[in-house]
């Protein structure tokens, strides 16, 4: 597979994408501030919160308003790929795409209405504790723990990746290894340092950056093409000038403006639009360790919910933030971004299939003006490490809590701490070995399969999560043989469609019938249905759990009364502090209560053996004050559950995040009626 990426000058003139070889000073300058201000953020924040307990680094004390926690779930959702792929998508097919985000309207919706208040009731950290605590066993939830550290490794950050280097290589022209490695250490010195507070925190700042950013760029555009009608009209003229005759290679999709489309023989087929795309949606927004850890740090239920309504109504824009710019910058330059030939389609970008990738990067450096595109590049950067950030923070919870933890139960939390800031940092490596295997990739069509990985994978997993939050008899091994057949399922198709890779436009389609005539979102539906079936089947068969497993984990019994375990003896250590826990719902979490009452607030005190200063300023960027022996003097103690989170929230505030919902969904049905 040859890339183009190590030898831009062999590129003949006129197909040389992006001429113009640096950046000007100004845009520089719109960088470095940019790098400048989210470090500062990055720090202010971990100065703000506690990062020295368990709770206090993985779910940011449980002390978020909803603004932040509604920018994070919106920065960790769009990342660079998003910028990339969406007005990838607009150039090639219209607006279809934009389906995904609007079906995440609804879902992160359901998340805060429906699955939050389970999982507050239940108190967990991560998600595959919540079936450990529903099902009981350990299978499920070292499985599953392990599925999902797989799914991000393998999707999220190879996907984010990818389309970082396509930008930063082909607009900037930087070396993509130096660039990348400075990325990611600035990403790695406040997720490491600040946990989840310092991601969020930055996360708000770069969803700010970003809509500033985009909506800049779309304008440009709009203006460029004149509006929506010139938009409607020009679209359908916007044919490459070499393409093969009497075929329908490089013309447009004539059903462009539609989200539905027929349900055989299109791209996107509305069924499957309808119930295949709910399904791994559901799975990403009610069950994805990063965006539940982001609406569990929340204060309460109703800052959750109030973040999840911000989220929702964000979605809105990327039909006209991203999607609509690339059907514009097919307009512009239809011989660059529809490309039909393959030959000039590898000229131009290195990729035989077509070019509609670098729609949107080619509308960033040819229309903006000097100091806005420095602008654009920061937004760019920004999706690309916030979606970095929310990914590291939450495998690494993940593997701390549930891997790590299953290993050596006895573990202090002191050593939480630190196997949780190692994983980052080993994630961070992992990362920059995937360069290569990402540019291997460019020249094939990896990253169309790694979208349709999700829809192999992950409906059997958000099935057994419905189940198990909506239905009081589903067992362990039901939910345990319903995730083992669905995903065996799942991944022989994967392996189907890596043998048997779509044919390019103009060739005859051999692929056997299954593969051919049976869509990604079709399959995903029938792989909903053999899991749900699976787990129905198997549990009526066997035992119904005992009634700790149902007792305030499921929906229906969200509200039971906590059993109690002799905790009134224990003081917890807020009570100590004098703040009444009920008046502080926020999230309990299994820590040993004696090291969380272990000095908190000495903070940096010298140790009598004489600490080194290195090593003192070390543990502070860590967050990490506290000395070891109060851990080892802490470890023997078996960890208490604290005291539970209340559920209530303020009638009027609950009135109005009621008429909130009922507008964002009217707006959301409104959208899909009218582009329907």
């Amino acid at each position: 597979m040859e890339t183009t990426s190590s030898t831009p000058s062999s590129v003949t003139p006129p197909w040389d994408v992006f001429p113009q070889k640096t950046l000007d000073s100004i845009d520089i300058a719109v960088l470095v501030l940019y790098f400048v201000f989210v470090l500062a953020v990055g720090l202010w924040s971990m100065w703000k919160t506690q990062r020295s307990t368990v709770k206090g680094y993985f779910l940011a004390g449980g002390q978020m308003v909803w603004w932040p926690v509604g920018a994070s779930l919106f920065a960790s959702n769009v990342g660079s790929g998003h910028f990339i792929g969406l007005a990838g998508s607009g150039a090639a097919s219209g607006i279809a795409a934009t389906a995904y985000e609007w079906n995440g309207m609804f879902c992160v919706l359901v998340l805060a209405w429906l699955f939050l208040p389970i999982y507050i009731a239940a108190g967990v950290t991560t998600m595959p504790e919540y079936l450990r605590k529903r099902f009981g066993g350990k299978r499920i939830q070292m499985f599953l723990a392990i599925l999902y550290l797989f799914i991000y490794i393998f999707t999220k950050i190879s996907v984010d990746m990818y389309a970082g280097a396509l930008f930063i290589q082909q607009a900037l022209h930087w070396d993509l290894y130096i660039a990348v490695v400075c990325l990611l250490a600035i990403t790695a010195v406040y997720t490491v340092a600040g946990g989840l507070a310092a991601v969020i925190y930055t996360d708000a700042l770069q969803t700010l950056i970003m809509l500033i950013g985009a909506v800049t760029l779309m304008v440009f555009s709009f203006v460029e093409v004149g509006g929506l009608e010139g938009l409607q009209t020009k679209y359908f003229d916007a044919i490459p000038s070499t393409r093969k005759e009497n075929s329908s290679c490089g013309l447009p999709r004539e059903d462009a403006f539609h989200i539905f489309r027929d349900p055989v023989n299109s791209d996107l087929p509305w069924p499957g639009v309808l119930v295949g795309m709910t399904i791994p949606s559901l799975w990403y927004w009610c069950t994805d360790q990063v965006i539940v850890q982001r609406s569990l740090a929340a204060k309460n239920l109703s800052h959750a919910k109030g973040g999840s309504l911000m989220t929702s109504y964000l979605k809105i824009l990327p039909l006209f933030m991203m999607v609509m710019p690339g059907m514009i910058s097919r307009i512009l330059f239809p011989d660059l971004v529809a490309c039909a030939d393959a030959e000039i389609c590898r000229k131009i970008c290195g990729n035989p299939s077509g070019c509609s990738d670098i729609a949107y990067p080619k509308l960033v450096i040819e229309l903006l003006p000097v100091g806005l595109r420095g602008l654009m590049m920061s937004v760019m950067i920004a999706a690309l490490m916030s979606s970095l950030t929310s990914i590291f923070n939450s495998a690494s919870t993940i593997f701390t809590m549930d891997l790590w933890k299953h290993f050596r139960p006895r573990c202090s939390e002191w050593e939480l701490m630190i196997v949780g800031r190692v994983f980052v940092l080993l994630l961070t490596v992992v990362s920059i070995l995937w360069i290569p295997l990402v540019q291997a990739g460019q020249g094939g069509q990896l990253f169309i399969y790694i979208q349709s990985i999700s829809s192999y994978l992950q409906p059997p997993v958000a099935m057994v999560f419905i189940l198990g939050c909506f239905w009081k008899r589903a067992n362990e091994k039901g939910a345990f043989w319903g995730l083992v057949i669905g995903l065996l399922l799942g991944v022989i198709r994967l392996v189907l469609d890596f043998i048997y890779p779509e044919p390019q436009c103009g060739e005859t389609d051999l692929r056997p019938g299954v593969v051919k005539y049976m869509h990604y979102l079709y399959f995903s539906m029938v792989l909903a249905a053999i899991s749900t079936l699976t787990v129905l089947v198997v549990s009526m068969l066997t035992e119904p759990p005992s009634e700790e497993m149902i007792s305030r984990l499921t929906w229906f019994t969200r509200g039971d009364l906590p059993v109690k375990k002799d905790l009134a003896v224990s003081p917890s250590p807020d009570a100590a502090k004098g703040v009444c826990e009920a008046e502080r719902p926020a999230l309990q979490i299994d820590i040993s209560i004696a090291s969380e009452n272990s000095s908190n607030d000495n903070k940096c005190t010298t140790n009598a053996k004489g600490n080194s200063k290195l090593m003192t300023a070390f543990l502070w960027l860590c967050g990490m004050e506290r000395k070891q022996e109060n851990a080892e003097n802490a470890a023997p103690t078996k960890p208490e559950p604290l005291p539970v989170a209340s559920l209530e929230e303020k009638p009027l505030v609950k009135h109005i995040l009621n008429i909130n919902l009922l507008l964002c969904v009217c707006a959301g049905l409104f959208l899909w009626a009218y582009f329907a």
